[in-house]
C-alpha cells in the first residue's frame, strides 16, 4: 500500500504510522517552510528535534512540497496516480481551494482512497467548522465525566480525540483496501474528533439513552459498577477492580471483612453503587493500614484485578511493557538514539516492522520525485523555482 500523508500533528499522522509500521510506504508531504506543524513543538527536543514529532512519524519518508504552487500542485497530481491512499486533516474546502479535491483526484486515479479527518465531519451545521481535541473533548461530553464529582470540567491526560481519530482512520483505510482489493474502487474514508469523542462514551451514553439523565464525573471510579477505582494505601495509591461478585467476594476477604458480603450497604453491585461513599471509606481506612505492595500482594495471590497507580516513567520502563514491545528504540541521523510508543496489534505471521526513524524534513524528496519519474533536469528546476526542497535546502535556510 502506498500512502501520501497531508496531514500533520497527530490525528492524520497516528493513522499513517499505525499503516507504515504494518508495512505501508508511507509519504510525508510538508510544507516548504516548517514542515509538519508537530515539528515546532519545542519542548522537548532531542539534539534540536522535535520529540512530539518524533513520536508519530516513524517509518515514513518525506518530500518538503509547495502545494499552493501550480507545479507543486502537479508534482502531487502525478504521484496521486501511482498511490492507494491520501491522508488529509485540512478544513473543509481546502483541498478543494488547492485544486486537489477528491472529485479532481479521482480522475488522475479511480482507485483512491481518500481519507479525510476532520473537527466535525464534513456533513451538519458544524461542518465548517476547525477543532482540536479540546474543543472536541468538550462539545462531546468527554470533559463534563473527567474529574471529580463537583469539581470543573477537565480534559482528559491524554489527546483522546486525536489519537482516537488516527486509529478509526487506518481502521477505515483497509476497510476501503480491502474493498479496493476486490473491486479496483476507491472510495471516501471520513471520521472526525467529534466522532472520536463520541465513541469513547459508549457506557456513558448507555445511561443517558436508558434514564435521560446525563452522568457526570465520578473520579477514578467506575460508572456502572463497585468498586472500581483507585484507593489510597500506606504508601502510595492502587486500582482495584470489583467489576463482578466473586471479585468482590474476594475483596472483601482479602480486607478481612467476608460479612461486607452480607450487609445490605454493599452486597450486591446495585447497592455497592448507592452507597459508594461509605465502601470507599471503610475500603480505605484498611487499605491505609498496609504498603501498597503488601495489598497488590495480597490481591494478586487472592486473584482480584488490581495494580499500581504509575507514574509515566514507571509504566514505560515496566518489564511488562519491555516484554510487549512497547518501547522502540531507534537511531536518528539528526538526534541519535530516540524511542518511540511501538505497535500495539501484535500479528504473528506479518508483525509490525521499525525500519527508520521519523524522516528530517525533504530528507527524501530526491529519491521519491526521482520514483515518479522526474529526470534529474527536471528535479534540479523544480528545486530553483522553490517548489521543492531537499533535506540540505532546508538545513541551509535554517527550518
Amino acid at each position: 500500500m502506498r500512502v501520501i500523508e497531508l496531514s500533520q500533528i497527530m490525528a492524520g499522522p497516528t493513522c499513517g504510522m499505525m499503516l507504515a509500521d504494518l508495512g505501508a510506504d508511507v509519504i510525508k508531504v510538508e510544507k516548504l517552510d516548517g514542515g509538519d506543524d508537530a515539528r515546532q513543538y519545542r519542548d522537548p527536543l532531542i539534539n534540536g528535534v522535535s520529540a512530539p514529532f518524533l513520536m508519530l512519524n516513524r517509518n515514513k519518508r518525506a518530500i518538503a512540497l509547495d502545494l499552493k504552487n501550480p507545479r507543486g500542485r502537479e508534482v502531487l497530481l502525478r504521484m496521486v496516480r501511482d498511490a492507494d491512499v491520501i491522508t488529509e486533516n485540512f478544513r473543509k474546502g481546502t483541498m478543494e481551494k488547492l485544486g486537489l479535491g477528491y472529485e479532481t483526484l479521482r480522475k488522475e486515479n479511480p482507485g483512491l482512497i481518500y481519507c479525510a479527518v476532520s473537527g466535525y465531519g464534513t456533513t451538519g451545521p458544524y461542518a465548517d467548522k476547525g477543532g482540536f481535541d479540546l474543543i472536541a473533548q468538550g462539545f462531546s461530553g468527554l470533559m463534563s465525566i473527567t474529574g471529580e464529582p463537583g469539581g470543573p470540567p477537565l480534559r482528559t491526560g491524554n489527546s483522546v480525540a486525536d489519537i482516537n481519530a488516527g486509529l478509526l482512520a487506518a481502521f477505515g483505510v483497509l476497510a476501503a483496501y480491502q474493498h479496493k482489493q476486490k473491486t479496483g474502487e476507491g472510495q471516501v474514508v471520513e471520521t472526525s474528533l467529534l466522532e472520536a469523542s463520541l465513541q469513547q462514551l459508549y457506557w456513558h451514553a448507555a445511561i443517558y439513552f436508558g434514564t435521560g439523565q446525563s452522568p457526570g464525573a465520578t473520579g477514578s471510579s467506575h460508572v456502572l459498577t463497585a468498586p472500581y477505582q483507585a484507593f489510597p494505601t500506606g504508601t502510595d495509591w492502587i486500582v482495584i477492580g470489583g467489576a463482578n461478585e466473586k471479585n468482590w467476594t474476594r475483596i472483601a476477604q482479602v480486607l478481612g471483612h467476608p460479612e461486607w458480603c452480607e450487609d445490605p450497604r454493599f452486597a450486591r453491585n446495585a447497592d455497592r453503587m448507592r452507597n459508594r461513599d461509605a465502601l470507599v471509606e471503610v475500603m480505605s481506612d484498611i487499605l491505609k493500614t498496609r504498603p501498597g505492595a503488601h495489598w497488590l500482594a495480597a490481591f494478586d495471590e487472592a486473584g482480584v484485578p488490581a495494580g499500581p497507580v504509575h507514574s509515566i516513567g514507571e509504566a514505560l520502563s515496566h518489564p511488562q511493557t519491555l516484554a510487549r514491545g512497547m518501547v522502540v528504540e531507534q537511531e536518528h541521523p539528526s538526534a541519535g538514539p530516540v524511542r518511540t510508543i511501538g505497535m500495539p496489534v501484535k500479528l504473528s505471521v506479518t508483525p509490525a516492522q521499525y525500519h527508520r526513524a521519523a524522516p528530517r524534513l525533504g530528507e527524501d524528496t530526491l529519491q521519491i520525485l526521482a520514483e515518479f519519474g522526474y529526470g534529474q533536469a527536471e528535479i534540479d528546476a523544480l528545486i530553483e523555482a522553490g517548489v521543492v526542497r531537499d533535506v540540505n535546502q532546508v538545513a541551509a535556510a535554517g527550518a
